[in-house]
């Protein structure tokens, strides 16, 4: 009896000290995993896990964070490490061996993969998995300096843009019941603006443990998004009932022998309001490619009062990143109301902005116009997204979509080089964003105007 009293001591000992240490353990976990099921939760809200938009946003959310990374390395090795002049040169040398073919391959990007809408998940699967691999390639060029870094680039650009192509195109497949096309476009925009907001600081922490370690993190969170892209449902990989689309105005650019009467083309037209709507984000798309780039020269040459080049970059980018997220979030709670005016108004606030900014050059207003060029960007380009939905047809939304968003990038890119080439001057540059946003929002308001009061209606399309 004795003995079998100090074995009941002993197991219920043992016993005791197993629950603590599973405690302490469930204790440790509680902050991942609570975290994680209240991701999963927001994901997939609304009918957003049925249909696989959940996942969508989860992958997309990934594809900011790895993106951050490496921008993070790329930014300290050709931007930071070096005297400002240098840093030009390097930028310029950037541009040219990375941004200009991309410009040419761009809008090669969007019909290809146009063309392949079986493969769209193993598409965008190699999109993470080319980058994985390239985050490697980058992580020994970054200590060497070679002049492979700058081929390694443009391969993470192309795959980076080759991603949001098929991105735009797969979201419309995976709308649940009642559930918007801009709602849909929110979500999934402000999970990447939040992945991108989390990973920012970690890159930085790791920066300074060393160049290669962003990299190495890139590598990690890429290789995750490649096994997450497989993950998405098999009706991304769909094409039943799709045609391609035409990005033109009406039934007069269609050509050849599709126009033959009595022949059924096998292209379709989208209306005028999407191609005015078209028109005038990419004049805000490319105004936000000269202001990265210009504002990053301008503002390590003069910083804002008081601070530093990095601090003074950190502010304006931040501004630029909330200016985003409540563009997004207004876009969600506006919906699809009068998408036509609410792109002629946010592009008339940006270009008051501008030329506020322009002739009353100082630290405020240069920040304020970062926010605002953001808020602008999200709120028009949901708004197109939601002309998109109600003018063009079902069969080739997604081809529409596709296009559009080949097109956007390419506009990204010119305003970059813009950017790159002006001289450090406040005032000029920032009247040389004023004209660029003129130009984008004086060729469209009449078309966006009259679509607007004839309710949306427009031509006949192309059956």
């Amino acid at each position: 009896m004795a003995a079998a009293r100090t074995d009941f001591k002993g197991g219920s000992r043992g016993h005791g000290t197993g629950s603590r240490f599973r405690a302490v353990g469930r204790a440790l976990r509680l902050p991942v995993t609570g975290t994680a099921r209240g991701i999963r939760r927001a994901t997939h809200a609304h009918g957003a896990g049925e249909s696989g938009l959940g996942k969508l946003i989860e992958l997309h959310g990934v594809n900011g964070a790895g993106d951050v990374m490496i921008t993070v390395a790329l930014a300290s090795t050709v931007f930071f490490s070096v005297p400002t002049d240098e840093a030009r040169g390097r930028v310029a040398l950037y541009l040219a061996i990375t941004m200009a073919p991309f410009t040419l391959l761009a809008p090669v990007i969007g019909p290809l993969l146009d063309r392949l809408p079986h493969g769209r998940r193993a598409a965008m699967a190699a999109a993470m998995g080319a980058r994985a691999l390239l985050a490697l390639v980058l992580s020994g060029a970054v200590i060497s300096g070679s002049i492979g870094l700058y081929p390694a680039a443009l391969g993470v650009l192309v795959a980076s843009k080759a991603y949001g192509v098929v991105r735009s195109a797969v979201v419309p497949r995976l709308l649940p019941p009642r559930f918007s096309l801009v709602k849909a476009n929110s979500r999934v925009t402000l999970c990447g603006l939040l992945a991108t907001g989390v990973a920012a600081p970690i890159a930085a922490g790791l920066q300074m443990v060393g160049p290669r370690w962003p990299l190495y993190g890139a590598f990690v969170i890429f290789v995750a998004g490649t096994v997450l892209s497989f993950t998405l449902p098999p009706t991304v990989d769909s094409a039943r009932g799709e045609s391609r689309a035409l990005l033109a105005a009406d039934e007069h650019h269609l050509h050849g022998t599709l126009r033959g009467p009595g022949k059924r083309p096998g292209l379709r037209t989208v209306g005028p309001a999407v191609t005015h709507a078209l028109a005038a984000n990419a004049g805000i798309r490319c105004l936000s490619g000269f202001l990265i780039f210009f504002l990053a020269f301008l503002l390590r040459v003069h910083p804002l009062s008081g601070q530093s080049a990095a601090v003074s970059l950190g502010i304006v980018g931040v501004a630029a990143g909330a200016g985003n997220a409540l563009g997004t979030a207004v876009g969600a709670w506006l919906r699809s109301r009068a998408p036509e005016i609410i792109i002629v108004t946010v592009v008339a606030i940006v270009l008051g902005a501008a030329v506020t900014a322009a002739v009353f050059f100082s630290t405020v207003l240069v920040a304020c116009l970062a926010a605002i060029a953001g808020f602008a960007q999200a709120l028009a380009k949901l708004s197109l997204d939601a002309l998109i939905q109600r003018d063009v047809p079902e069969q080739v939304r997604t081809s529409a979509f596709a296009r559009s968003e080949t097109l956007l990038q390419v506009s990204w890119v010119l305003g970059g080089a813009v950017g790159i080439v002006l001289p450090l001057n406040g005032t000029l540059g920032l009247s040389v964003a004023a004209a660029i946003i003129a130009a984008g929002w004086l060729t469209t308001v009449r078309g966006l105007l009259d679509s607007a009061r004839h309710g949306g209606r427009v031509r006949p399309g192309v059956a």
